[in-house]
């Protein structure tokens, strides 16, 4: 993490939840009128955006307002595997 990421997410952001990755997750705090709000993830170890969960993957592209809960989304499928980073 680059010093003016640490230091904008000090002063502007406030902490959502974190992923099982240990991926912290963060909104703006005070959110400009005429604007959405900006979402952001830092990541814990590399820099990687296949390691974002996609229940938390909507959240961050504005597809839900609500934060997943801290057990993950309870509608998984049978079918549906844990999700793994691309590792390409």
């Amino acid at each position: 993490m680059t010093i003016g990421t640490r230091l904008f997410t000090w002063f502007n952001g406030a902490l959502v939840g974190t992923d099982s990755e240990g991926n912290r997750y963060y909104r703006e705090r005070k959110p400009v009128n005429g604007r959405r709000q900006k979402r952001w993830v830092i990541y814990r170890g590399e820099v990687e955006a296949s390691r974002v969960p996609p229940d938390w993957h909507g959240w961050l592209h504005h597809v839900t307002d609500q934060p997943p809960p801290p057990e993950g989304l309870p509608t998984r499928r049978p079918w549906q595997r844990e999700h793994q980073e691309n590792l390409s």
